[in-house]
């Protein structure tokens, strides 16, 4: 129960990553605000697995609803202690041949939405001056990776964002870090060709969301004054 007494929010919350990390932290004793777009999934996840986890419905790439979220999570919660936010989408492929329409909607929900999602959340934590918030980055935000060139870009401009806000906000008692896993089971990874995620599966090149989790959890319970800056978790197979 390490997280016991203390509330944390964590977006895109209705699957995958989120999902997991939400469960992890309910089950280390925390209330979890699980923030996400999917309505009644998020309604159905949460009731599934009782009162301590909050449902919140919020479209990141809706600013006006970005700006609700804090108060909406402080009318449920009365504080907030830890925020991971987790959102994001994937666009792989060559450069030629993607739509840029896309890659639009992918850089304003893995930059503009995850930096707006912190900076709405940031005002309560340095009143009270403590914190953690957490951002689900990728080895991609440090390698990068060949046949993703716009989700390699979103993400080194995530590992920036960590690593200057950290400093700003490490003497207002607050803590920043990034966990960045490889290749994980998720619905992110639906525009994978058939034969390439067969091969991942077979060859054990594929994390589960629950190896992710658990490396955030790692991060958020260590001792106060110690931050977990860069958290990178591939599987082993994975060549970077």
């Amino acid at each position: 129960m390490k997280l016991k007494g203390k509330v944390a929010a964590v977006t895109g919350a209705a699957s995958g990553i989120g999902l997991a990390c939400a469960k992890a932290m309910l089950e280390a004793g925390a209330r979890v605000v699980m923030v996400d777009r999917a309505a009644d999934n998020l309604k159905t996840i949460c009731a599934g697995l009782g009162p301590d986890a909050i449902p919140l419905v919020v479209d990141l790439l809706d600013p006006a609803s970005v700006d609700g979220m804090m108060p909406a999570i402080l009318e449920r919660t009365g504080q907030l202690d830890i925020f991971h936010a987790n959102a994001g989408a994937y666009v792989g492929g060559e450069i030629w041949s993607g739509d840029p329409a896309q890659w639009d909607r992918m850089l304003n929900l893995n930059i503009n939405a995850a930096f707006r999602s912190v900076h709405a959340v940031l005002p309560h934590m340095i009143e009270r001056k403590t914190g953690d918030i957490v951002m689900t980055s990728s080895i991609a935000g440090v390698v990068p990776v060949v046949w993703e060139p716009i989700y390699t870009a979103s993400k080194f401009a995530v590992q920036a964002f960590v690593h200057t806000i950290r400093r700003q906000l490490a003497p207002k008692g607050l803590r920043v870090g990034a966990v960045l896993p490889g290749p994980v089971v998720t619905a992110l990874l639906d525009d994978w060709p058939k034969a390439k995620m067969d091969e991942a599966l077979a060859n054990g090149s594929l994390m589960q969301p629950e190896e992710v989790a658990e490396a955030v959890m790692f991060m958020l319970t260590r001792r106060p004054g110690v931050v977990v800056r860069d958290l990178v978790i591939l599987p082993n197979s994975v060549d970077l």
